[in-house]
């Protein structure tokens, strides 16, 4: 969307593959020397274009499905929304994407390649504490310091003690329902009131921010599929509600 003042001052649809060219260089100067930017707005172009990147996304998550985090010596940190949630840290592994959806364990290796100081990082795993509930001594000892010491402990597999901390990018909240003994799962884009009592937006104030609440945590959508979800209190047996939505997603 572009403004009528800046057609006015000469900005013309060019501009766009300027912008794009400038931050690609600037972003990804380690390994991109050159840019070409076309830009296609004939729908049956677009189509074509849609199809042939969801084929090398697809290669890239039948990839990742052959991963476990037990596989890997190595989990990966994200800390790109600290700007506006400072205690929150987002740990990536095999089995468990960023809760906003946009990065797995390969984009993360990946990133750290392409920037070394940037926002993902790699962590050692260290020893194993709890295999039930997925705690590792290298994941806390990152997470005092990369946290600020706000949060000291970690446990991957459940939403009852330690969960995963949650900024506000989070694609969908996982939250718990006492009276059903089992959890709820709604997605951003569902905008009527959850079964909790609670919309979509009342829901994201007790559970982002960078706090670590028992019973609320944030995931991003491909999460709910995994054999890690929520693996300590019983897996996707114990998920009683989602929109039909989701569901059929």
């Amino acid at each position: 969307r572009v403004s009528i003042n800046a057609l006015k001052e000469g900005f013309v649809l060019k501009h766009f593959g300027d912008i794009l060219t400038t931050q690609l260089k600037h972003k990804f100067a380690n390994i991109v020397d050159k840019v070409q930017v076309t830009l296609y707005v004939d729908d049956a172009d677009v189509k074509a274009k849609l199809e042939e990147a969801r084929k090398a996304y697809m290669e890239r998550d039948v990839r990742l499905a052959t991963m476990t985090d037990e596989s890997v010596d190595t989990f990966y940190s994200c800390i790109l929304c600290q700007s506006f949630a400072p205690n929150h840290v987002c740990i990536v592994s095999p089995e468990r994407l960023g809760l906003c959806g946009a990065y797995n364990w390969l984009d993360c290796k990946a990133a750290f390649e392409i920037d070394p100081t940037g926002g993902n990082q790699p962590i050692a795993k260290g020893n194993l504490v709890d295999s039930r509930f997925g705690r590792y001594t290298g994941i806390d000892e990152y997470l005092k310091k990369a946290s600020g010491g706000a949060v000291e402990t970690l446990n991957l597999y459940t939403i009852m003690e330690n969960p995963m901390t949650s900024c506000g990018c989070f694609e969908c909240i996982v939250a718990i329902l006492p009276m059903a003994n089992g959890v709820m799962v709604v997605n951003r884009e569902y905008q009527a009131i959850t079964p909790s009592g609670m919309t979509f937006g009342e829901l994201a104030s007790v559970t982002g921010g960078g706090a670590q609440t028992p019973g609320f945590v944030g995931v991003g959508r491909l999460y709910l599929s995994s054999p890690k979800f929520l693996a300590s209190d019983g897996g996707v047996k114990r998920l009683v509600w989602m929109p039909r939505s989701l569901k059929e997603a």
